[in-house]
């Protein structure tokens, strides 16, 4: 094989692996329209459970001997 022959068969081959990987992409963050509604459930938040949160809470307490402040805006100076 000569080497005008090698370069255009490297050629090809990497026009064909760039259209291939071009073709694959897609917006992943993209939501249809018949997902909204499965995003909307309850166990879809972020907060989660009442009674799990509630628990949570109860565990950081007592681990770091310190009360609230999980909902409270403001700074460590006692500012709202």
């Amino acid at each position: 094989m000569t080497a005008a022959r090698c370069t255009r068969a490297a050629f090809i081959v990497l026009l064909m692996l760039t259209g291939l990987a071009l073709s694959a992409c897609v917006n992943p963050t993209a939501v249809a329209p018949w997902q909204k509604g499965l995003l909307a459930k309850p166990e879809m938040g972020f907060e989660g459970e009442p009674m799990e949160r509630a628990f949570q809470e109860h565990i950081y307490t007592s681990r770091e001997s310190a009360a609230g402040g999980s909902a409270v805006g403001g700074g460590g100076c006692g500012c709202n």
